[in-house]
């Protein structure tokens, strides 16, 4: 019914920046909050950055400053601009969309995309 689909990861060296998108289809009548997640080999997925459909944003500490989070609720998308990229931000960056209510019925969802690969290395 609902689809999330990454584009924008790869490989950069540390001190590069990178653009994430995701976009959302499917029978949706609106999102609550958008984000991404990363995880990295041997780690638990953790939070990066989050936002609301109001604009409100939740970035984790280590992104701070570095990250911003975006979306256009229009067209059900979100944007994670990263700068000053480093190697420990070397993750699979997955999309998440929480609080989707769908056209069809009036509960509440959570979905996540398929995942993109960021590597930071020289």
């Amino acid at each position: 019914q609902v689809q999330l689909v990454e584009s924008g990861g790869g490989l950069v060296q540390p001190g590069g920046s990178l653009r994430l998108s995701c976009a959302a289809s499917g029978n949706i009548f609106s999102i609550n909050v958008m984000g991404w997640y990363r995880q990295a080999p041997g780690k638990q997925r953790e939070l990066v950055a989050a936002i609301t459909s109001r604009g409100t944003t939740n970035y984790a500490d280590s992104v701070k400053g570095r990250f911003a989070i975006s979306r256009d609720n229009a067209k059900n998308t979100v944007y994670l601009q990263m700068n000053s990229l480093k190697p420990e931000d070397t993750a699979v960056y997955y999309c998440n969309a929480l609080g989707v209510v769908l056209t069809t019925t009036r509960a509440k969802y959570q979905y996540w995309g398929q995942g993109t690969q960021v590597t930071v290395s020289s």
